[in-house]
């Protein structure tokens, strides 16, 4: 980005955390050596110091970053539609992001990572750094950083903030009541990368949506229609399912608009892995031996692979036999507990608190089922990243799923009371979204500001002096104290969207199964969706550090996930609708009855039909696509048929010189 003048505006998008110098400084002090050499390398070097750390802004200009990205190959597109190594030279020829910068966020962290962990003992011979009276030897060839980090020099790196575009969102996205959806969906993701943007665009589009289930819901809960009322629950049900269908479509080719927008190819490989930016994501993890003995003998060959296949899908299927088995055994004991215990309880007041003690025990269960989960995937053979943060996406919504909906499903099929269940998800709405947006807003704040005052009282402690108001004037400081963006489970495979994405899904989950239930719930939850883009906007802009980029070019599993909750809307939906109206508990096969079992067969059909029918690209995505294709080929067929003559001419020349030698005797 270019300053007012046209001179390159500087950015110090990275931080490092080293200790508050004790003593003075000597020759061979280890973050002097490390200023020294990070200047070598062209980046420019801010040296804050703070209450009790030390902190070193790191900032590049382009050129640098250039380099970097040269050196690292990262293929990006260019303005003849195909995707190239890049080269600094050539710059010019690539195409750049939507903020006018040539890098995006990922890439430029990644090239950040590359041109600081690069640093290395190239001198031949060891070198002795102190720290503090301290000293320990930097080998030859090796990183400086790593040996930093590993020497505890080094607490954290981490990105910083760019104050003018964190402002400029401020007053764009989080402080902009008015526009209640529209978000400024190209500035999230120049500033915090796809994987925020594309959850985002998902959220504003959904919460969009929403709006006309929401209205209808209104309609169907507080109009009476007299004879017709008894039409009013199953249409409203066909109509929520149609427009969950169609949303999860048209999504699909939103998402497939944007990414080609922002100039990211998202191609599925062999192994269903994804490729970012030219950076392969996933390898099969088959073992050494099996790769050095490919080709050698094909039967036997075959036969290993088959049996390491079948291995790892035992593994992850073992693994998911004992996250079910701890549920049912652990768990629904509990929940049943608990239904039980609020159909007795008569006090409104009294309902609301168990509910609340209820939700808060299944929040701590659930974060230990994760972190168990987690220890699981790792002992699991998945053939990529991807694939066990997908993993854990399943076994984590899979506790969240049945803990939230037994004991309702429990009302329903024992009770079924249409009041009770109405007041339980009254309940469960409420208090599940003041839960959420207290733990989203208040816990990083109060984490922020626990920090702080440890800082100043150790502060005060080392003064000596027990009056005054110490101040923390330097930012990089105060980003220092706020919390990362970083998921309940662990930070692993996950940052914070994982906690959001679940949120959104369980979410659509309770509005969806029990849509006839409680049609107003679309309603309340467009509300709630509304202050969620606002308090999550803020969140990731004032409570907490910049999140690491994540290269992501869908919502991932979560897709899948919502494709799973509509199909279960519409089992649970009929059954709810059966309990309406068989309301002698006899469980005939009457026409209405009957009318409603068809009528989910019908559903299932559409829904998986209106997968077919609903293209998941835009026309002019996939005509780009064309077009840049054919472009690649006729390029490449140009430079091979140019290399095919250069050789052809340059093996005749000789036969032809020597032709009209012979001519001239």
């Amino acid at each position: 980005m270019n300053g007012s003048n046209g001179e390159e505006r500087v950015v110090h998008e990275v931080a490092m955390v080293v200790p508050k110098r004790v003593l003075e400084e000597e020759e061979g002090d280890c973050v002097e050596v490390l200023v020294t050499e990070l200047r070598k390398k062209g980046m420019v070097v801010d040296r804050v110091v703070g209450l009790a750390h030390e902190f070193l802004k790191v900032a590049a200009p382009s050129e640098i970053l250039g380099n970097a990205a040269a050196e690292l190959h990262i293929r990006k597109p260019t303005r003849l539609g195909i995707d190239l190594p890049f080269e600094m030279q050539g710059s010019e020829a690539f195409i750049r992001q939507p903020d006018g910068l040539l890098f995006s966020w990922f890439e430029r962290f990644r090239c950040y990572q590359h041109l600081i962990y690069g640093i290395v003992n190239s001198g031949g011979h060891d070198v002795t750094l102190k720290l503090d009276g301290r000293e320990f030897c930097w080998t030859a060839g090796e990183s400086l950083l790593r040996r930093l980090e590993s020497e505890g020099v080094i607490k954290q790196m981490f990105p910083l903030h760019d104050e003018l575009k964190r402002k400029e969102l401020l007053q764009n996205w989080a402080l902009n009541w008015w526009n209640c959806t529209n978000q400024p969906i190209d500035q999230i993701y120049s500033y915090f990368g796809a994987k925020i943007g594309v959850y985002f665009s998902f959220l504003g589009m959904y919460t969009q949506w929403l709006i006309f289930p929401a209205l209808l819901g209104f309609i169907v809960q507080m109009v009476d229609f007299g004879s017709l009322q008894f039409l009013a629950l199953p249409s409203f049900f066909v109509g929520t399912i149609l427009w969950a269908a169609l949303f999860l479509q048209f999504w699909k080719r939103k998402n497939a608009a944007l990414l080609a927008r922002w100039q990211i190819n998202c191609l599925v490989g062999p192994s269903q892995g994804y490729r970012f930016l030219g950076m392969e994501w996933s390898s099969l993890p088959f073992p050494k031996e099996l790769i050095k003995n490919l080709g050698n003998e094909r039967a036997k060959e075959k036969e290993a692979y088959q049996r390491y296949e079948w291995f790892a899908y035992r593994k992850r299927f073992r693994n998911d036999v004992l996250v079910i088995m701890s549920i049912i055994c652990l768990q629904l004991p509990f929940e049943l507990a608990y239904a039980h215990i609020f159909e007795i309880i008569t006090s409104d007041i009294i309902k609301y608190v168990l509910t609340a003690i209820y939700l808060l025990i299944i929040q701590y269960l659930t974060r230990l089922g994760g972190k168990v989960s987690v220890k699981l995937i790792n002992r699991e053979i998945n053939e990529s990243v991807e694939y066990r943060a997908n993993s854990l996406i399943y076994k984590v919504f899979g506790l969240y799923f049945m803990q939230t909906y037994i004991g309702i499903f429990y009302h329903v099929l024992l009770h079924r009371n249409f009041m009770t269940l109405r007041q339980v998800l009254i309940q469960r709405l409420i208090i599940s979204q003041v839960f959420w947006t207290l733990m989203d807003g208040s816990l990083p704040y109060l984490k922020y500001s626990y920090r702080k005052y440890r800082a100043r009282t150790k502060k005060k402690m080392e003064d000596g002096s027990s009056t005054g108001k110490i101040q923390i004037a330097s930012r990089v400081e105060k980003e220092y104290f706020k919390p990362t963006y970083s998921a309940s489970i662990g930070v692993e495979l996950e940052d914070g969207l994982f906690d959001d994405s679940l949120e959104l899904a369980l979410q659509f989950g309770m509005i969806m199964m029990f849509a006839c239930a409680f049609p107003l719930a679309f309603a309340l939850a467009a509300v709630s969706n509304v202050m969620e883009i606002r308090t999550n906007a803020l969140k990731l802009l004032v409570t907490l550090r910049r999140p690491l980029p994540r290269a992501a070019a869908t919502i991932g599993a979560w897709l899948n996930i919502w494709q799973f909750l509509v199909v279960m809307s519409i089992c649970t939906n009929s059954a709810l609708l059966v309990c309406l109206y068989d309301q002698e508990g006899k469980w005939k096969i009457e026409p209405g009855l009957a009318a409603i079992l068809i009528m989910e067969h019908v559903l299932l059909l559409l829904k998986f039909g209106l997968s077919r029918l609903v293209p998941e690209e835009p026309a002019w995505v996939r005509a780009s696509r064309v077009k840049n294709v054919t472009q690649a080929q006729d390029m490449y067929c140009k430079q091979l048929l140019r290399s095919i003559s250069g050789e052809f001419n340059s093996l005749t020349k000789p036969e032809q010189e020597q032709q009209q030698d012979s001519e001239r005797f």
